[in-house]
C-alpha cells in the first residue's frame, strides 16, 4: 500500500505560487499512478492532476491546466504539485492518493489510503 503525507500548503495572495509535496511510504510507490485531489468547504472532493508511474505522462483538470504541474521523484517516493497563478477558487485542502483510470475518469485506487491533506488558502 501507499500511505501519503502531504505538506507545503499555506496562505498566499492571488497570483502567487506554492509547491505541494506528498511523501508516500510503501515499497511499491513507483508501481502506481499518483494523483492530487482537492476539497473546498461544502463541496465534493475533485480531481486536480495525475501522473503515471514513470512520470512521463500527466493529466490535469481543465480548471488548473496551464497553471499547475504535477511531477514525481520515485527515488524519493515523492509527488509534487507546483501551483502558479493561484486564484481564490483554488482554496481547498489538497490530497494525494494512488489513482486508477476507469472509463476515462481518474479515481482513487481501491487499495488507496488518504493522507491528512494540506490546506491552501488564496486571498483576493
Amino acid at each position: 500500500q501507499v500511505q501519503p503525507v502531504e505538506s507545503g500548503g499555506g496562505l498566499v495572495q492571488a497570483g502567487g505560487s506554492l509547491r505541494l509535496s506528498c511523501a508516500a511510504s510503501g515499497r511499491t510507490f513507483s508501481s502506481y499512478a499518483m494523483g492530487w485531489f482537492r476539497q473546498a468547504p461544502g463541496k465534493e472532493r475533485e480531481f486536480v492532476a495525475a501522473i503515471n508511474w514513470s512520470g512521463d505522462t500527466t493529466w490535469y483538470a481543465d480548471s488548473v491546466k496551464g497553471r499547475f504541474t504535477i511531477s514525481r521523484d520515485n527515488a524519493k517516493n515523492t509527488v509534487y504539485l507546483q501551483s502558479t497563478s493561484l486564484k481564490p477558487e483554488d482554496t481547498a485542502a489538497y490530497y494525494c492518493v494512488a489513482v486508477v483510470l476507469r472509463a476515462g475518469v481518474w479515481m482513487p485506487a481501491d487499495f488507496a489510503s488518504w493522507g491528512q491533506g494540506t490546506q491552501v488558502t488564496v486571498s483576493s
